[in-house]
């Protein structure tokens, strides 16, 4: 069945497949897609830029022809591409699969592009990079309660709300109230409604046990080397774009760049790229675990019996 052959129909609810890298997320949006006449929706915010193919493990080109896939490798390297610019396409690609009567499954470890797509998107505008410089030395310099106390006396409702071992948010408020002159709690009420409200939707975060996880990561590095992914950073590196850019920074860029330079061996950029991508599996464990409660934890001798139940919850639907 072609792309175009699907229909108008019923669709259930979307589906939102989350889980850290190298936890089986793509196989397992690729066999519902399959069963369901789906389409698979990148949630990885790596995984938009099309220089990246091979080292962020992208669909192959035979998995883009099983069924039909989108926001793959559709923003250039140059492009600081966002939040918000990804719910923009997000929304766009939805409109479309609910008129061809595809299911949406999005399947990603960016936890922002999730938090976004169930929970709005802040409309808070762009933080001068002076103010946030200045309130994170702040910080440094005179401790996390004298910050606190600084944002109880500017806006004391967002103090309110905050633990003091809170770094961080402590200092975003206090760079937002900086910067706009108004709370950040003001910003967040005035927040682009959900694409998906929590009853449009069930989510899954796969979570591997984490040895076999760590062995998964470095494996996948390893043959991610192996099958060109050298070549594909040595093109990007010779761009000549800014270090600080988020395709620059993908895990394994920059060290293969150093080694490209001749800083490192491959050896050595490869145990860090390893060791970087076992560091952000790692943060998606605790992101989730923390930021979305309504993801369904699944370990990987359950994702038969979730995957079978959802599509009987799709095939009901009809």
């Amino acid at each position: 069945m072609s792309e175009g052959q699907v229909g108008r129909r019923p669709v259930g609810k979307a589906v939102l497949i989350a889980g850290p890298t190298a936890s089986g997320k793509s196989a397992l949006a690729l066999e519902l897609a399959g069963a369901i006449g789906g389409v698979v929706i990148n949630a990885d915010s790596m995984q938009v830029y099309r220089d990246l193919r091979i080292i962020t493990a992208r669909p192959t080109g035979a998995d883009e022809a099983r069924v039909p896939h989108r926001l793959y490798g559709h923003v250039d390297a140059a492009v600081n591409f966002s939040a918000g610019a990804w719910v923009s396409d997000a929304a766009k690609v939805l409109e479309e699969a609910t008129a061809e009567g595809r299911l949406p499954i999005f399947i990603g470890g960016t936890g922002l592009y999730f938090k976004a797509l169930t929970s709005g998107l802040s409309v808070v505008p762009p933080i001068p990079g002076e103010v946030r410089d200045d309130v994170r030395a702040r910080l440094e310099r005179n401790g996390v309660q004298a910050l606190h106390a600084e944002l109880a006396r500017r806006d004391p409702r967002a103090a309110e709300r905050l633990k003091l071992r809170d770094r961080t948010r402590i200092a975003r408020a206090l760079e937002v109230v900086e910067a706009t002159g108004r709370s950040l709690l003001d910003w967040h009420r005035e927040a682009q409604p959900p694409l998906l409200p929590k009853d449009r939707f069930r989510a899954v975060f796969l979570a591997p046990e984490r040895d076999e996880l760590y062995a998964r990561i470095d494996a996948r590095f390893d043959a991610m080397v192996g099958a060109g992914a050298l070549t594909e950073v040595k093109r990007l590196a010779a761009r000549g774009l800014d270090p600080l850019l988020p395709a620059m920074k993908a895990h394994g860029v920059p060290a293969l760049i150093r080694h490209l330079r001749g800083e490192l061996s491959l050896e050595e950029a490869a145990s860090i790229g390893r060791a970087d991508t076992r560091h952000y599996a790692k943060r998606q464990f605790t992101w989730f675990r923390h930021q979305m409660p309504e993801f369904e934890w699944v370990r990987p001798v359950e994702v038969t019996g979730w995957l079978a139940a959802v599509v009987r919850a799709n095939e009901d639907a009809d």
